[in-house]
């Protein structure tokens, strides 16, 4: 708006950070299913010793590739182009998260992708009219399932550990999305489908409020709430 333009609606969606990461850290050496001999394409200059890099081995002796602030990554999207925004810690962590508040529409979870699409619908149905059908369209689904990593395998729990470690400002960042996420989700009338969570480090911040019954009292009219947004 500085130059004069309107300011976009923004939307994004995150995902659990360690899933995230492992995710990347296999598609990069090994690819997904849309391709034979994907990996090759993938990273043709990645060196084999590289490329078959255990991923305990990675984590647990301090590869550069699994290590911060490598492992910073969520945040300063989120935190803009500050210099202090590619600095773990609080500062870029309470700057991602007003500017989550302040600039955008909605910020979804992904391991709650359906629920993202139902609030999409709602509020720019322009763009997202019947987007959860067409989500679950077995010819969609085929497609979405070639994009599965290769050749993915999970870490030790040492090293899962050590990962949730690296990426504690991650998580506390993470845990706030979601948080605001299930409370507009509650607004809107949409339960939550919680699955029981995996146990976390006891370094974490307490798990967020689950909210899996939708509020009964309806303080403020929902066509206001979005008028206000676009305003912002």
């Amino acid at each position: 708006t500085r130059f004069g333009g309107d300011q976009p609606v923004y939307i994004n969606i995150i995902r659990d950070p360690v899933n995230r990461f492992l995710s990347n850290y296999f598609f990069r050496r090994f690819g997904d299913w849309r391709g034979e001999q994907n990996h090759m394409i993938r990273t043709p200059s990645m060196r084999q010793e590289e490329r078959y890099l255990d991923i305990n081995v990675c984590i647990l002796e301090n590869y550069p590739e699994c290590s911060n602030p490598r492992l910073f990554y969520i945040i300063p999207y989120f935190c803009g182009q500050h210099p202090r925004c590619r600095e773990p810690g609080e500062w870029a962590l309470e700057r991602a998260k007003l500017n989550v508040n302040e600039n955008f529409l909605l910020v979804g979870i992904l391991e709650e992708l359906e629920d993202v699409l139902l609030l999409l619908e709602r509020f720019l149905p322009h763009y997202f009219k019947d987007v959860l059908s067409i989500y679950k369209n077995p010819e969609h689904r085929k497609l979405g399932n070639l994009t599965v990593t290769v050749k993915k395998t999970v870490p030790s729990p040492e090293a899962i550990q050590i990962l949730y470690q690296r990426m504690r400002y991650e998580y506390e960042f993470y845990y706030y999305v979601k948080e605001q996420f299930h409370l507009l989700k509650r607004k809107f009338g949409l339960k939550s489908h919680i699955r029981k969570p995996r146990p976390r480090p006891e370094f974490f911040i307490p798990s967020p409020l689950e909210t899996e019954e939708p509020m009964d009292d309806e303080e403020e009219d929902d066509e206001k709430w979005l008028e206000d947004i676009y305003k912002r």
